[in-house]
């Protein structure tokens, strides 16, 4: 008999959600509801200078809004922190992580292109630098991607049922530990995801990328791996993806404006087009 379907949300709470969040959560929650499965909300609120407790209120508030409901009470990313040392400490015991002291305007001006992201890829500046006497500075832990890729072998993962070949390489040797906070998206996120018992993974494609770092992390640390589903993003009328930087509604907006929530969340689900205003120039 096949195990209970596990999806989940998981917003930061670093300002309010707009129609392309509700989106993803949408489709999160419907997914594990027409399986009879199970839907978790995380707030991924690691980012201990840009997370606002204002924020998580309206968070949920939206989401019932929207008519969504989970299963259990919401987890923190914040109070789990002893999780994602105990993973940097075994990658450390893999000799897999080096500490890396550049600035963005340095690694900016070290490579030559960004392809995967808006972010450049690390030219890997602090890889093989004996790093002794600097660990007093402020520093990030990188992954050194060639060596966990080789230790790892040859990796898949399956996005709507489809084998798709990992290739973590492409993305550099990504932050696992920054400077600012104690653990990355991509470590706190794997972690998070067996710990939850999460099977399938709904969220939009523009972290279609960042599944390759994951699948190699869940292989390092001996971690299952979910179905991943990787929708489509949400557009206005002008073709742009619904994002903050681009004027999106906030759902709060839309609630405080006297929208009806449930009746915004039957026409996503149909597909009928939402009064969407065009990002402003």
């Amino acid at each position: 008999m096949a195990g209970v379907i596990v999806t989940r949300f998981a917003p930061s709470p670093t300002g309010r959600l707009h129609l392309g969040h509700g989106w993803s959560a949408l489709l999160s929650h419907d997914f594990a509801r027409a399986r009879g499965g199970r839907f978790l909300l995380r707030i991924e609120d690691i980012d201990g200078t840009r997370s606002r407790p204002e924020h998580v209120a309206t968070i949920i508030h939206d989401l019932r809004w929207l008519g969504l409901t989970w299963d259990g009470e919401p987890i923190f990313q914040s109070q789990r922190l002893d999780r994602y040392a105990d993973a940097l400490e075994r990658l450390h015991g893999m000799g897999l992580l080096y500490p890396c002291f550049c600035t963005r305007a340095e690694i900016a001006a070290a490579s030559l292109s960004a392809p995967h992201g808006p972010e450049p890829v690390y030219p890997g500046t602090c890889r093989n630098t004996d790093a002794s006497a600097r660990m007093h500075e402020p520093h990030c832990w990188r992954i050194d991607m060639a060596k966990a890729a080789a230790r790892a072998g040859p990796l898949m993962w399956r996005d709507h049922g489809v084998a798709v070949t990992a290739d973590p390489p492409a993305a550099g040797d990504v932050v696992l530990a920054r400077k600012d906070a104690p653990a990355s998206y991509h470590l706190a996120v794997t972690v998070d995801d067996a710990a939850q018992g999460v099977t399938d993974v709904v969220r939009g494609r523009d972290l279609f990328a960042a599944t390759h770092v994951h699948r190699l992390l869940q292989a390092l640390l001996g971690l299952p791996t979910p179905d991943y589903h990787h929708h489509d993003l949400l557009a206005g009328p002008d073709g742009e993806r619904l994002a903050k930087r681009h004027g999106s509604p906030t759902l709060a907006a839309m609630r405080e404006a006297g929208e009806d929530g449930r009746a915004v969340a039957e026409m996503l689900r149909a597909g009928r087009r939402l009064p969407i205003p065009a990002a402003s120039a």
